[in-house]
C-alpha cells in the first residue's frame, strides 16, 4: 500500500512473491486431488512430496513427519488435545499463545510462571515435572514481546523429570528468525504457520517426531497417514514450501538487517518519547520485535492516531481500554496494568527499510506527546 509504513509483521506477512508464482498453476491448470488416482492426481501428489522434502529440510526432520495443516492454531490444539486425558497432566509457560494457553487451562493443565523478561522459570518447570506429566508446551518465540526460551534445557528438564511427556513448541514466530531445525532438535511436535514468513494464509505444518504419543484431531480421509485428514490445499502448500526455502536462505542476512533497524527503533523511542518501557530484553528476542509500553496513554488511541499517518502497528493481545483485561504476556512478565494498556507492539520483517523507521520515530513520539495532552 502506498505510503504505508507496515510494522504489523508478526500479525501477518507479505507473501513473497515466488511464493505467489508458486501456487499459481495449483490454482489453474494443475488443480488435481493429490488422493487419485489419474496423472492429474499424481502430478499433485508428486507437488505434495516434493513440498514436504523441502519443509522437512527446514524444520530438522524426515519428510515422514511432516503434517500439513491449516496452520498454527490448528498445530497447537492437535498437540494439546491429542495429549491423553484422564489422569494425565499437562504444562504450558504463562505466555504462551492462547491457542495453547485456553487448552491447557480448559484440561486443567499447570501453568509455569516465566521472569520479567519472559523466560520461563527453570525451576518452577523442574517443580510441576513428574512421572504423570503427558505433554509440555513451550513456545521458541514468543509472540508478542518476541523473547526466545532456553528449549534445549527445558527438553533436558523434560526427559530427565517426565519421561513419558511429548515435548511440543509453537514455532510460529520463530521460523522466520531463528533456525528452528537445531533449536527445536529437542521437540517432539513443532507448529510452524506459512503466513508469518511469506507464504499464504491457512496452511500451516506440525512436525509429529517418530514415536511421539499423538491422537489425530482430524479423522475421516486417511490423508496424512492418518493423521489429520482432509483434501491437501496443495496449492497453499507449494507456496509455504517455497516461502520456508527462501527464508532459510536468506535468513542470517535478513536478521542482521532487521536488527539493525530495530534496535534503531527501539532506541529512537526511548530516547525522543520520555515514558517509554521497553518490554523484555533485547538480548533475548528475535530481531523483529520492538514492544514498548508508553506511560499515560490507551493503545487504542494510540494505534487510531498512527494509521491516520499511515502507521500500521499492533498492540498486540494489550487491552485497549479500562474495562479490559491487560495482555495476559505483560501481566506474567509484571507489567503494572496501567502501563499495560499503553503497549504498543511493533514488528518488522524482511519488506522493512529504513524509511518505515524513519517515519516510525518521526510520528510515534509526537501522537504519543498529543494524547497525553489531551488526556488520553
Amino acid at each position: 500500500m502506498p505510503g504505508i509504513a507496515y510494522l504489523d509483521n508478526a500479525a501477518t506477512t507479505a507473501m513473497r512473491p515466488e511464493a505467489v508464482a508458486a501456487m499459481l498453476p495449483f490454482l489453474t491448470e494443475r488443480f488435481g486431488n493429490p488422493s487419485g488416482a489419474h496423472a492429474m492426481a499424481r502430478d499433485a501428489r508428486l507437488a505434495l512430496d516434493d513440498a514436504r522434502e523441502v519443509l522437512a529440510d527446514a524444520l530438522g526432520c524426515h519428510p515422514g513427519e511432516v503434517v500439513f495443516t491449516s496452520g498454527g492454531t490448528e498445530g497447537d490444539n492437535t498437540a494439546v488435545f491429542g495429549a491423553p486425558s484422564g489422569g494425565a497432566a499437562i504444562v504450558c509457560s504463562a505466555i504462551e499463545h492462547h491457542a495453547v494457553l485456553h487448552p491447557v487451562q480448559d484440561r486443567g493443565g499447570r501453568i509455569v510462571p516465566v521472569d520479567p523478561d519472559g523466560l520461563i522459570d527453570l525451576d518452577a518447570l523442574a517443580g510441576v515435572l513428574d512421572k504423570q506429566v503427558e505433554l509440555v508446551s513451550v513456545m521458541l518465540v514468543n509472540n508478542e514481546i518476541g523473547t526466545i526460551q532456553p528449549l534445549e534445557a527445558v527438553a533436558e528438564l523434560v526427559r530427565d523429570r517426565a519421561p513419558r511427556a511429548v515435548l511440543h513448541t509453537d514455532a510460529v514466530q520463530a521460523f522466520p528468525w531463528l533456525d528452528v531445525a537445531t533449536l527445536a532438535g529437542g521437540a517432539d511436535l513443532v507448529a510452524v504457520s506459512a503466513h508469518k514468513f511469506g507464504g499464504p494464509k491457512g496452511v500451516g505444518a506440525l512436525v509429529v517426531r517418530e514415536g511421539a504419543s499423538f491422537t489425530p484431531r482430524q479423522v475421516g480421509g486417511g490423508q496424512e497417514r492418518d493423521r489429520r485428514s482432509g483434501t491437501h490445499n496443495v496449492a497453499g502448500i507449494v507456496a509455504m514450501a517455497e516461502a520456508a526455502r527462501l527464508t532459510v536462505e536468506e535468513r542470517k542476512a535478513t536478521v542482521e538487517r532487521v536488527g539493525r533497524l530495530r534496535d534503531r527503533l527501539a532506541d529512537g523511542l526511548l530516547a525522543t518519547a520520555p515514558g517509554t518501557h521497553e518490554s523484555g530484553d533485547r538480548r533475548a528476542k528475535v530481531a523483529g520485535c520492538c514492544h514498548v509500553c508508553f506511560e499515560d496513554i490507551e493503545s487504542e488511541a494510540l494505534l487510531f492516531l498512527l494509521e491516520e499517518q499511515g502507521i500500521l502497528a499492533s498492540a498486540a493481545a494489550s487491552c485497549a481500554s479500562g474495562a479490559q483485561d491487560p495482555s495476559h504476556v505483560l501481566a506474567a512478565i509484571g507489567v503494572p496494568r496501567a502501563l499495560a494498556r499503553g503497549s504498543l507492539r511493533l514488528s518488522l520483517g524482511p519488506t522493512t527499510t529504513g524509511d518505515d523507521i524513519d517515519r516510525a520515530l518521526a510520528v510515534i513520539p509526537p501522537a504519543v506527546d498529543r494524547l497525553r495532552r489531551l488526556g488520553s
